[in-house]
């Protein structure tokens, strides 16, 4: 899953504090393989966060957590001015090459 969000001016402080805490209780998470999230060096309001799990259920289960729904959907969402998803089939394929 690779999620871009534009954070609105004057919350940069508050979302960029609340990913930390965000990444260290999703990575708990059973079927989590990896987190993180980077901020753009040119527009610092501009983050991406990259996530991987083992199963689509693994990652529906994400959503359903009590941390992504206390964290992004009551805090960071509503100081975001656009949040942009892209979920992606991680599967191994042969034109995946390594």
């Amino acid at each position: 899953m690779i999620a871009y969000y534009r954070i609105s001016a004057g919350s940069e402080d508050e979302v960029l504090s609340l990913l930390p805490r965000l990444a260290a209780a999703t990575r708990t998470e059973p079927g989590n393989v990896f987190f993180a999230a980077y901020r753009e060096e040119r527009d610092v309001r501009n983050v991406v966060v990259l996530e991987r799990y083992t199963s689509p259920e693994a990652f529906a289960a994400h959503r359903e957590s009590q941390h992504f729904k206390a964290l992004v959907v009551d805090r960071i969402l509503p100081r975001l001015d656009t949040r942009v998803v892209q979920t992606c089939d991680v599967a191994d394929r042969p034109w995946m090459a390594a």
